[in-house]
């Protein structure tokens, strides 16, 4: 694996590109966008920090759930569910366990991963995607195979992954979609989670955990039989499981904050006009996902798909650029009827049944929806 080179120049028109668009990037790390968030925490943080923490674990809790610091500083959530879900993942971190955040696709498993790593180490970007063709190298190390033909193995020809980066300063590592990761690479973390060293064989040497140093690996529990992880592995973490939202209007909370961060940073309308159809598209995933409708009067069959809170943000944003592109910037139900369609139909013959049927049994009959039924009726034609 190599790395090439940047030089200044490069550096230079990078920065000069950046100021031309604005200087506003599209998706700031966590650490950047609520830099002010947590400079705040860490200034009123009196509590004990373990060895290489920004904050300590309450106020990195804090972070994650929102609240108010004595002087005033109002901290947003960037997690809503159980409080003891919370606590729990971070005292992991605290102890020479790693955490695995297990949950089904759309639990913000990736986002608090993210947020926790901020908090904790002040840098989320120590990060490694797991997919199919992940490599060994991906979590081990790599080499710069020009030094290593001009000068054999050297330090200086090792291109360190981003875990040995966590374990030589002391940061927090993250892996994302452990279990897409082929299960022989999978297994190359168990010596660095159980002897907290890193072998490197061909210079003789090894890299030891700072302390300061943990890892954080998500996964979806629907991807059971994909990769599944080995014994061994499992125990080095302590798994924490992401629920979907309890409630109905914990979820409607979530998507509208959320929406409402992305819509500011894509330039979209917002307002109160639109929580009515955020709360539709909640209710309508909802009552999918549960196989029955909100007063519990009418069993409904389930389509294939997760129907997510993750995916409910999506087709609301998505809703929110057709609103603000193609009609008067008010969230209406045509903006959102195809992203519905899109999110519940991905057996084009199964789901299309079950959305057809939800369709003319339920979304028919209620009052309210007149406009969001012919919206449906349109799209789905």
């Amino acid at each position: 694996m190599t790395v090439p080179e940047t030089t200044a120049s490069q550096t230079s028109e990078a920065g000069e590109a950046t100021e031309a668009a604005g200087g506003a990037l599209l998706r700031p790390h966590a650490e950047d966008a609520f830099a002010d968030e947590l400079t705040a925490l860490a200034a009123s943080d009196d509590r004990q920090r373990p060895v290489g923490w920004r904050l300590s674990p309450w106020a990195v809790a804090t972070y994650l759930l929102g609240g108010t610091l004595p002087d005033g500083t109002v901290i947003t959530p960037k997690y809503v569910g159980p409080r003891r879900i919370v606590e729990v993942a971070v005292t992991t971190l605290a102890t020479d366990r790693a955490l695995l955040l297990l949950g089904v696709p759309g639990t913000a498993k990736t986002w608090v991963s993210e947020h926790l790593a901020a908090a904790v180490s002040g840098d989320s970007t120590l990060l490694v995607q797991g997919t199919a063709g992940t490599p060994e190298e991906a979590i081990r190390y790599g080499w710069n195979y020009a030094q290593l033909l001009a000068h054999g193995p050297s330090r200086d020809a090792l291109v360190p992954s981003p875990v040995m980066r966590a374990m030589s300063d002391g940061m927090t590592a993250r892996v994302e979609e452990l279990t897409r990761i082929p299960a022989d690479v999978q297994d190359s973390l168990i010596t660095i989670l159980s002897e907290k060293t890193l072998p490197v064989p061909e210079l003789g040497q090894e890299v030891q955990a700072v302390r300061g140093f943990n890892l954080i690996a998500t996964a979806n529990d629907r991807d059971r039989g994909v990769n599944d992880l080995s014994s061994a592995l499992r125990r080095r973490f302590n798994t924490v499981v992401l629920p979907l939202p309890a409630t109905p209007e914990a979820e409607v909370g979530i998507v509208s904050r959320r929406v409402d961060q992305l819509g500011r940073s894509l330039d979209l309308p917002g307002g109160p006009e639109g929580i009515d159809e955020i709360r539709r598209v909640v209710t309508v995933f909802r009552e999918l996902r549960d196989g029955v409708t909100t007063d519990g009067r009418t069993k409904l069959k389930s389509p294939s798909g997760t129907l997510s809170t993750a995916e409910a943000i999506s087709v609301v944003t998505n809703g929110l650029a057709l609103a603000a592109h193609f009609g008067d910037g008010v969230l209406r139900p045509a903006d959102v009827a195809a992203g519905i369609l899109g999110a519940v139909v991905r057996d084009p013959a199964a789901d299309r049944v079950i959305w057809q049927e939800y369709v003319e049994t339920v979304v028919r009959e209620r009052d309210g929806w007149k406009d969001f039924y012919r919206a449906c009726r349109e799209v789905s034609a």
